[in-house]
């Protein structure tokens, strides 16, 4: 693998549900904003509501949609909807699956690794799997928890492998307070990192899933900033 691009940490927002959250992201500087369209999430959108947030937009900001196990029919078809979308395949499914459902090339995709939680993590062949998902174009490290994604609970990042030939993306747990960690023990194991937050931004208390709050959105994003000045200085 060649020597890590030391770039600027991209920033996804996941399970946006709302224009104002998506304004919010756009404001903050995120990179790319994460919708939902797996029915069983608590965050869940239909296409056409996906497409109606995405319309917000600016040039050069990626919508991306979340699906887990689903037809491929209905991928593709929410792909076309959800103008520029890639997809983010979050279940089970193998590499012929995530190629079929991408439209044999016709719509780029990310694939989860779902990472298992306390010293198990070690035994995660993370190399393997980006190897066996080449295609994707990038590999979304999550926590391996009951349920597809949305646990918010973060994995031993130490334990990865020192190199992955692979662009990651980091996600599960992820907050203000502790992005910049995980950015410096990762940043340097893989051809570029970005970092993926959900949980993390939301409003706190019960029944708040999928409504964010517009200063954990700065907060996160100020702090994946600082990680990277960290870097060039």
């Amino acid at each position: 693998m060649s020597a890590p691009a030391l770039s600027r940490t991209r920033i996804k927002i996941c399970g946006l549900t709302r224009e104002a959250d998506v304004d919010a992201a756009i404001e903050a500087g995120a990179d790319a904003i994460g919708f939902v369209l797996y029915p069983k999430s608590p965050r869940a959108v239909t296409a056409g509501r996906a497409a109606e947030l995405a319309s917000r937009l600016p040039p050069f900001i990626t919508p991306v949609l979340l699906f887990v196990n689903e037809d491929a029919p209905k991928v593709i078809a929410s792909l076309a909807q959800v103008k520029g979308s890639i997809a983010q395949f979050h279940g089970e499914e193998t590499p012929q699956q995530c190629e079929e459902a991408a439209g044999g090339g016709r719509f780029r995709y990310m694939r989860a690794a779902r990472i298992p939680l306390g010293d198990a993590g070690a035994g995660f062949d993370l190399v393997k799997y980006a190897s066996d998902y080449s295609h994707a174009q990038a590999i979304l490290l999550d926590a391996h928890v009951e349920g597809y994604g949305g646990g918010g609970k973060a994995f031993d990042w130490s334990l990865l492998p020192p190199a992955v030939d692979a662009h990651l993306v980091l996600s599960g747990g992820l907050t203000p307070a502790n992005v910049s960690d995980g950015i410096r023990i990762l940043r340097t194991r893989c051809k570029t990192l970005s970092v993926d937050v959900s949980s993390g931004v939301e409003i706190d208390g019960p029944g708040n899933k999928g409504l964010k709050d517009a200063g954990k959105i700065r907060q996160f994003v100020a702090a994946v900033r600082a990680a990277d000045a960290s870097f060039s200085s």
